[in-house]
């Protein structure tokens, strides 16, 4: 698991990267759910990734061995009173960042930080 000091790290440059190339946000029948349910745009979803916290880091760093885009992260959110489990890479160099995962959380969720 990663110290306090890279999660800090992490989301200054997943942070700089959004700012200049966006994310993409995967596909996914439970994403596109959650997103409906609590009625977010993609310029909310981007929102809700800027005000990331170190103290909203779950798990990681993990090697993405299906995807190969770079190390996966795990925040998570409360937003409407639901919590939302968010995966979320930095991507290929020169390329938007990679939002896995942006749904309801399917088992709780811990916050070494917090």
């Amino acid at each position: 698991m990663a110290c306090k000091d890279e999660v800090e790290l992490f989301l200054s440059n997943f942070k700089s990267k959004l700012n200049i190339w966006g994310y993409l946000l995967m596909h996914r029948p439970k994403n596109t759910d959650t997103l409906l349910d609590l009625e977010l745009t993609s310029q909310k979803v981007k929102q809700i990734l800027l005000e990331l916290e170190p103290e909203d880091f779950s798990e990681g760093p993990f090697e993405d061995k299906i995807l190969h885009f770079t190390e996966l992260w795990v925040f998570g959110k409360t937003i409407k009173e639901k919590e939302v489990y968010i995966k979320i890479a930095l991507g290929q160099f020169n390329e938007k960042n990679i939002c896995i995962s942006f749904h309801f959380a399917e088992y709780p969720m811990t916050f070494p930080f917090k």
